[in-house]
């Protein structure tokens, strides 16, 4: 795939990948060399930061192998968001941080109206911000123009599997911000990164799809090749859909065929 550049950052492949929910970590760093990803997302609120052990998470991710993005998972305003990201940025030595502000533990949608509190704080703190947000044009328009190199609107709530609800919201965000667009939330198969990357999205964050899947590094490789032919069929532009039937061969010439008097 061409490559993918969010802030100061490239990236050979569009997908990232999380990091939790896996069988045991053997199976998840296998997923995670499967799926071809660069950039592994961690929730901070989750994880033992002072923990280095060879077992812990951020050792076996750490390294030349990742790039590790730390979340505000479990955060629901924009006071906890910011802390939690100030403490990612002193453990992690980053100010790369996704940002998470959630509304309830039932839906787990974002609030918007605190999401927008914590991305403008983190801004001025000069954090890299990239913002878990709804698919809502207005709002990752909001986003963008706070500053945010990037904006992830989810394709459906988090772990539910059920793909793109909403493609054209999708297509309006993509059209009307100038930053990456990033789907994040929703997937369930390969066919929805397909789908998200046919769109125009410059890229597919996700975790349960795989690591819950019956065959989680199967899986993996399978959301890779989505990934590469939906990003090289958006390229290649689609042919218009039409309502009628229309040959792809001519008429004329054909064998028997009369001519028009």
């Amino acid at each position: 795939m061409d490559a993918f550049r969010v802030a100061d950052r490239t990236f050979q492949s569009r997908l990232i990948m999380g990091s939790a929910r896996y069988p045991n970590p053997r199976v998840m760093l296998e997923a995670l060399e499967a799926s071809g990803t660069e950039m592994v997302t961690v929730a901070i609120r989750r994880v033992n930061l002072k923990d280095r052990s060879s077992e812990s998470v951020l050792n076996m991710l750490g390294g030349e192998n990742y790039f590790i993005l730390p979340n505000t998972a479990g955060c629901f305003t924009a006071k906890e968001a910011v802390l939690t990201a100030e403490l990612a940025r002193e453990a992690l030595q980053t100010n790369w941080i996704k940002l998470e502000v959630i509304g309830d533990d039932e839906t787990l949608f974002p609030d918007v109206p605190e999401l927008l509190r914590a991305t403008e704080e983190l801004l001025a703190k000069g954090f890299v911000v990239l913002p878990y947000c709804n698919d809502d044009p207005i709002t990752c328009k909001k986003l963008a123009g706070l500053g945010c190199p990037a904006v992830m609107p989810l394709g459906a709530p988090i772990g539910s599997g059920m793909g793109i609800r909403n493609p054209y919201n999708l297509r309006i965000i993509r059209e009307t911000v100038d930053v990456p667009v990033i789907v994040d939330a929703g997937v369930g198969t390969a066919s929805d990164v397909a789908i998200a990357m046919e769109l125009g999205c410059d890229g597919v964050l996700l975790n349960t799809a795989v690591a819950e899947a019956k065959h989680p590094v199967m899986m993996a490789r399978a959301m890779r090749q989505a990934a590469e032919a939906g990003r090289l069929a958006y390229l290649a532009g689609r042919i218009p859909k039409k309502l009628y039937a229309s040959a792809s061969s001519p008429f004329d010439g054909m064998i028997g065929a009369e001519p028009n008097d």
